[in-house]
């Protein structure tokens, strides 16, 4: 189950990433900002796992 949290953070992080650089090049703020959250919600999963793993640990 970890596993599988982990890889949906690193891949929100992924596609925030993507969307965010996209969002960039073509001047489009808004998917700027949307990429900037997705990545940010990728982060925050990964911290809440990286958290669980130390108490587990």
């Amino acid at each position: 189950m970890a596993r599988d949290q982990k890889a949906k953070a690193k891949a929100e992080q992924a596609k925030g990433k993507i969307k965010e650089t996209t969002g960039r090049a073509v001047g489009n703020e808004r998917m700027k900002v949307e990429g900037r959250a997705e990545k940010a919600k990728g982060d925050a999963r990964q911290a809440k796992e990286k958290t669980k793993d130390i108490f587990r640990g």
